[in-house]
């Protein structure tokens, strides 16, 4: 391939890439504005949901969830892709190789996505989450922010968080070739990637599922743990405010404070 045609192809890739993840934002702010949700998943107006099928169906969650998993987990990705363009000539990678691995990626999360969209709609059917996807009751939130402020200093989440933030090491362990070589290489990041980050999703319960502060926060915490610069500077902070906010929220619910 000529440098020109090399150029051509990462270009029109990475162009594609950043649109799916705008559209997505997109998609999730049109969604949230049809609830009659703000930016920060209050309520601000009347709920349009004509044709659209009810909000506790998985018909209407697992879309949502699938897209969500789009729009936050694309930005965490790029320095994994940027690893990858590393390696693609002292490596025989390819551009096909590229988008197996993109596609393994995301095919884990939006798997992931479909299962707690089944975990959602039964908890909304239980009344444990109300029909924006947010807790409630205080002990349920305490026991949810203190049991992920905890899994932050596990040893899972140590291995996992490892694979994440140096792709590199994952990548000369188990480098494929071509298209169908990184579309393994790609469920298994994603697979890592979800034992490492399912904690920051479930975290939506808390703030709503529909709350877009949440998931931009969620997601800047997520791009900050994979970069090895500051990645273990981020994790463990994280998770001692996730315990103390726990621990607040449960001193509320028992009348302490």
């Amino acid at each position: 391939m000529s440098v020109l045609a090399h150029h051509s192809v990462r270009t029109t890739l990475w162009l594609a890439f950043f649109a799916a993840i705008v559209v997505a934002w997109w998609m999730m702010y049109s969604m949230a504005g049809q609830m009659g949700l703000n930016w920060y998943g209050a309520r601000v107006g009347m709920m349009d949901m004509a044709g659209m099928p009810p909000m506790n169906s998985l018909q209407m969650l697992v879309p949502m969830w699938a897209i969500m998993m789009i729009a936050m987990m694309g930005p965490t990705f790029v320095h994994t892709m940027t690893t990858y363009e590393a390696l693609m000539r002292s490596a025989n990678g390819t551009w096909a190789g590229l988008i197996g691995v993109v596609a393994g990626y995301f095919i884990v999360w939006v798997l992931f996505g479909a299962g707690i969209a089944l975990v959602q709609a039964g908890l909304m059917r239980l009344g444990w989450l109300d029909m924006f996807g947010q807790s409630t009751g205080l002990w349920a939130t305490a026991a949810l922010l203190i049991v992920v402020g905890w899994f932050q200093f596990t040893w899972i989440k140590e291995v996992c968080h490892g694979v994440c933030h140096a792709p590199m090491q994952y990548f000369l362990g188990n480098w494929r070739t071509g298209g169908l070589g990184g579309l393994r290489m790609g469920l298994g990041l994603g697979a890592f990637c979800v034992v490492c980050c399912w904690g920051y999703m479930a975290l939506g319960f808390v703030g709503g599922s529909m709350n877009l502060l949440w998931m931009g926060l969620a997601t800047v915490l997520m791009v900050f743990e994979k970069l090895p610069q500051v990645a273990h500077y981020v994790m463990r902070p994280v998770g001692v405010l996730l315990i103390v906010a726990g621990l607040a929220v449960a001193g509320c619910a028992g009348g302490v404070w």
